[in-house]
């Protein structure tokens, strides 16, 4: 599980392959995502809510709603239009004419732990989807600043860079460009 801050708000995220689609899931609720690369920044998404068997039909949206979330707070069913553009704070998102920015935070685990004191565990970089990595930027024993990138993985024709955490050192690097990987496929250890 991942925390995305979107627009200021704090997001609960997991992604899977399901299908050939992507099982999305905001804050408990599941998204059913079929995308197709338009151009470099560009995605065309067709979103079902809860997958095959259970479709809200009739639930169109608006773009400010789908920027935003529906009245349920996530978001509603239905067909975007989406660039992403990369910038060193996280990602600059539009859809349709609203835009809105989005910043990765941790991989969240889950256990009753995640609370401990901030590097009392090694930083454990995975690949949040199915992928190739393309690039390693930090080299074995290097000093690493909290959100500096460390590996760059493409999935879905978009790179997207994984970064620390938090200060530490790498520890480990497991992953090789060119590699390809699955999701939670872990690539690099840091301190």
């Amino acid at each position: 599980m991942y925390e995305i801050e979107v627009g200021g708000r704090v997001r609960q995220v997991t992604v899977s392959r399901v299908d050939g689609r992507f099982a999305v899931t905001v804050d408990g609720v599941t998204w059913m995502v079929d995308a197709a690369r338009v151009d470099q920044h560009t995605w065309s998404l067709l979103i079902d809510r809860g997958g095959p068997k259970n479709l809200e039909s009739g639930d169109r949206p608006t773009e400010a709603s789908a920027a935003r979330g529906g009245s349920d707070g996530v978001g509603r069913a239905g067909s975007y239009e989406v660039t992403v553009d990369g910038e060193p704070s996280g990602l600059r998102v539009r859809v349709g004419t609203v835009g809105l920015t989005a910043a990765f935070g941790r991989r969240r685990s889950g256990r009753h732990d995640d609370h401990e004191e901030a590097g009392s565990e090694p930083q454990r970089i995975v690949a949040p989807m199915p992928g190739k990595v393309v690039r390693v930027l930090v080299e074995a024993g290097a000093e690493v600043r909290a959100r500096q990138p460390v590996v760059v993985v493409e999935a879905m024709k978009m790179e997207n860079e994984l970064r620390a955490s938090r200060d530490g050192a790498v520890l480990e690097i497991l992953a090789k460009e060119g590699q390809s990987v699955e999701a939670g496929s872990l690539l690099v250890i840091l301190t």
